[in-house]
């Protein structure tokens, strides 16, 4: 029989032999946890940037609370308001992301002015009056 088809497709798999192939989604193929169908611009037909939002907002939740681990762990803590609002302020760029963010019972973030400090330059009552 030389016009026999071989029974693969295309793809080099097997055809008919029963083992559907199982479906993987769009989150999994880009290995993201959050789901790419949820992005409005997913059903619009525009993956590619449906998966580079999914990729920042997995992102960004995941850095802020790696870091906010750490400041807890090294507190012996559970990670609270206060460690993240002290990881989101010290750090450029997540500041400049959520400078306009306010954090409930996260508190202030220790800093002193040096113009408030005290200098070692004074030299007697004559100084102070000068200023």
């Amino acid at each position: 029989m030389a016009g026999k088809v071989s029974g693969k497709s295309k793809s080099g798999k097997a055809t008919g032999s029963g083992d559907a192939s199982k479906s993987q989604s769009r989150s999994s193929k880009a290995g993201l946890q959050f789901p790419v169908g949820r992005i409005p611009s997913a059903q619009e037909g525009q993956l590619r940037s449906a998966l580079y939002v999914a990729a920042v907002v997995e992102y960004l939740p995941a850095e802020i609370l790696e870091l906010a681990g750490n400041a807890a762990r090294d507190n012996k803590h559970r990670i609270v308001p206060r460690h993240l609002q002290l990881v989101i302020r010290n750090d450029e760029e997540l500041g400049k992301l959520l400078g306009s963010v306010v954090i409930s019972q996260g508190g202030v973030v220790p800093h002193i002015d040096p113009l408030l400090l005290p200098t070692g330059t004074k030299k007697g009552k004559g100084a102070a009056a000068e200023v």
